[in-house]
C-alpha cells in the first residue's frame, strides 16, 4: 500500500504536482528502473523535450508492464534536465502522465547526459 506524505503543517507544501515523499506498507515487491531517456525501440531519439519525455514515460511504462506493474505503483521520480528552460515542458509532460498519488519527485539540472543527442533522463521506483 502507498500513502503520500504531505508534511502536514510542517513543510511547505510541494511545488508541482507531486509528493514529499510516499511511505510504501505491505509491499512484496519493488521495481528499481535504470535511467530512462527517450530513446525509440527502433533506436531513434526524438528531437525536442516534449517528445524524448513522452518517449521516455512510454518506456517506463513498457518496464512496469513487464515488472507486473502500472505507473500507479510508482513512489519515487528522480529527474535529469540539461536545460533549465525545458522544466515547464517536461513538467507538464510529467503531471499528465503520472497517476495519484502522485510519486515523490527529484528535478536535478546537469550538465551532460550519457549521450549529446538525449535532453531528459528519469530514473523510477515502483512498490507493490
Amino acid at each position: 500500500m502507498r500513502k503520500a506524505l504531505t508534511g502536514a503543517a510542517g513543510v511547505f507544501p510541494p511545488h508541482g504536482r507531486y509528493h514529499h515523499g510516499m511511505a510504501v506498507t505491505g509491499s512484496d515487491r519493488l521495481l528499481f528502473l535504470s535511467g530512462q531517456v527517450g530513446i525509440c525501440p527502433d533506436g531513434s531519439v526524438p528531437s525536442g523535450i516534449t517528445r524524448q519525455t513522452e518517449q521516455l514515460f512510454a518506456n517506463i511504462e513498457c518496464l512496469l508492464k513487464e515488472g507486473g506493474m502500472d505507473r500507479s505503483h510508482l513512489v519515487k521520480l528522480t529527474a535529469y534536465l540539461l536545460d533549465p528552460g525545458d522544466r515547464a515542458t517536461y513538467m507538464a509532460v510529467r503531471d499528465a502522465w503520472v497517476a495519484e498519488p502522485a510519486p515523490a519527485s527529484t528535478l536535478l539540472f546537469v550538465h551532460a547526459l550519457a549521450r549529446p543527442d538525449f535532453m531528459v533522463e528519469v530514473e523510477a521506483i515502483a512498490a507493490a
